[in-house]
């Protein structure tokens, strides 16, 4: 079918994540969303979490790790949170409680947790916990992630299911050699901890667990996929699509950008002829299950609130017409 973004003014979602492969658009789709919201009403956050942030170039203004009020827009709020600050939060959050369960076991500096928070994943995993905190504090009616790229993204939703399997191998593991690090505590002098390392991991788990099921919630929840009509983009998309159905991560609508609509020259003309193959593909595998919306290639640089407007239109009410 194709359609629009407009269904989703009347639902009841909280979050909505914006993802595909680098250079579809991501983040101009997202801030545009963003920016329909805002303007209905709602007190709207526009996150981006790309290594390669656009979101300030986009507003022309400097948008950090904190959020700040969007200049031409009400109600709109943005951040870029980098990996630094993800872990900075991280840190104030659970390093307490994982320099107890380590110093329960043997003598550590608290650099410690420094060491920890370079591991693989500590940021990401995070990453998904801060947003999920957002969304429950309640101070905004609705949340736009503009996440990273594609394959960024897949090992994101993965990772609290990881975790989980982590912690439980963790639990096992400590159970088994529970006698053995009391006699160590004992022997060193170290004291017992204040709050049990097994009661300190299965708060951890009910973290991982809650963003699992947050992220699936289809009341609350929703991916939407932006791709481009070339081979690239669709083949990743196919990709991306069918890792979202085994974690069943709601998709409703796809956003295929830079569509040739009117071709003018010899050069646009074998573009549109390229594309049109792709176009078809999409609308094979997809057309009759998600909202397609094609957005055309602009010959302008979508900067500032008064360009992302001419995306919004689009996105939520006038969806272009290939036939």
């Amino acid at each position: 079918m194709e359609g629009s973004l407009s269904d989703l003014d009347k639902s009841q979602k909280k979050l909505l994540m914006f993802g595909g492969k680098g250079g579809v658009g991501k983040s101009t789709c997202s801030a545009a969303a963003a920016l329909h919201f805002a303007s209905t009403g709602k007190k709207t956050l526009l996150i981006s979490s790309d290594p390669m942030p656009s979101l300030g170039d986009i507003f022309e203004m400097k948008i950090g790790a904190e959020e700040r009020k969007v200049r031409g827009a009400e109600n709109l709020y943005a951040l870029e949170i980098s990996c630094d600050e993800v872990l900075k939060r991280w840190k104030t959050k659970f390093g307490p409680e994982i320099y107890e369960v380590l110093s329960s076991f043997v003598p550590v500096e608290p650099d410690i947790i420094d060491y920890i928070g370079r591991a693989p994943g500590i940021d990401e995993e995070f990453m998904l916990d801060y947003i999920v905190g957002l969304v429950e504090e309640g101070r905004y009616d609705m949340i736009v992630w503009d996440t990273a790229p594609s394959g960024h993204t897949i090992r994101l939703l993965n990772l609290p299911i990881q975790f989980i399997n982590h912690l439980n191998a963790a639990a096992k593991t400590y159970l088994s050699l529970q006698g053995y690090f009391g006699k160590i505590r004992e022997a060193a002098g170290i004291k017992q901890p204040g709050h049990p390392p097994l009661e300190i991991i299965e708060g951890w788990k009910a973290l991982a667990t809650k963003v699992v099921d947050f992220l699936t919630d289809k009341e609350i929840t929703e991916f939407i996929v932006v791709t481009i009509p070339e081979g690239l983009g669709v083949y990743q998309t196919e990709r991306m699509i069918e890792e979202f159905d085994k974690y069943g991560l709601a998709i409703q609508h796809m956003i295929i950008n830079h569509v040739v609509v009117d071709p003018d020259c010899i050069f646009h003309s074998k573009r549109r002829e390229m594309q049109r193959k792709y176009l078809d593909i999409l609308e094979q595998r997809y057309g009759n299950g998600l909202n397609l919306i094609k957005l055309a290639e602009s010959p302008l640089e979508i900067i500032g609130v008064d360009r992302l407007r001419m995306i919004e239109q689009t996105l939520f009410k006038n969806d272009l017409n290939l036939s």
